[in-house]
């Protein structure tokens, strides 16, 4: 008789800035009556985390979670990475070197709880990654071959072999005269959560940049440089579309609003 797997324990962190070059104060951006980094952590909630914490730089974010009966903590202001602020989060929280970390960005109002715990589910099957992630295949050329769509290629291991903003795999034969269909198998959209072991977090920030981190401006690519594992889990569904820009958070609010019709 196959036993039932044990649900990981793990946190949910959720770093949020309040600078934002396209949407200044984005975190305190109202969506359906309560800020948008409070709508991110009610969806971190509804996961089987076993708490979920907002990692602040501002202590307006701080009391607007208060507010609404999330926890929050201030973090240093001068972090130069969401990584940063994670790192000082697992120090304030006193995590254990082994404890489970996943990592929700403060502008994904709309992420599925089922893929966090499918995220912090990978890191604890796979004892070999530092990190696990997500992705879904792609099936438009348009996103194919957007430069902020990042894709990923796996190894039979289900673990990344490399992150590119390039349009990867690339398709020898079908690619001669441009890109007007994808490859076959589809390739695959990487989704921008992450998990996290807690002593691989504190570690990360004192690791020197890799020259392709630099150049593709991809910091999950410092890891693999460094030769840490990043296991991917490869979802079905699209998740709900992030906020950076006006016309996103009004995507975002309308979403919102439909999901949640009396």
């Amino acid at each position: 008789m196959r036993e039932t797997p044990v649900a990981p324990v793990f946190t949910v962190v959720i770093p949020a800035r309040l600078a934002s070059s396209r949407l200044p104060h984005k975190p305190l951006a109202d969506i359906g009556g309560a800020p948008m980094v409070v709508r991110v952590a009610q969806r971190a909630q509804r996961s089987l985390a076993r708490q979920v914490v907002v990692a602040a730089d501002d202590t307006r974010i701080v009391q607007a979670c208060q507010a609404h009966g999330v926890q929050a903590i201030l973090t240093r202001q001068d972090h130069p990475s969401g990584s940063d602020r994670l790192a000082e989060a697992c120090h304030l929280l006193g995590l254990a070197d082994d404890d489970l970390v996943v990592n929700v960005q403060g502008d994904e109002p709309l992420m599925d709880p089922d893929l966090i715990n499918q995220v912090a589910q990978l890191l604890a099957d796979r004892p070999q990654a530092s990190m696990s992630t997500a992705a879904h295949a792609i099936e438009s050329v348009t996103e194919f071959v957007n430069p902020n769509v990042v894709k990923v290629v796996l190894n039979a291991q289900q673990l990344a072999m490399v992150f590119s903003r390039a349009p990867i795999p690339w398709w020898r034969d079908g690619n001669l005269q441009g890109i007007t269909a994808l490859p076959d198998p589809l390739p695959l959209r990487h989704i921008g959560i992450y998990g996290y072991r807690a002593g691989f977090l504190k570690l990360f920030p004192m690791l020197a940049q890799a020259p392709i981190e630099r150049v593709e401006a991809l910091e999950q690519m410092r890891a693999m440089w460094h030769g840490h594992a990043i296991a991917v889990h490869v979802t079905a569904q699209a998740p709900g579309p992030g906020v950076d820009t006006p016309q996103d958070l009004e995507r975002a609010r309308a979403l919102w609003a439909s999901s949640h019709k009396a």
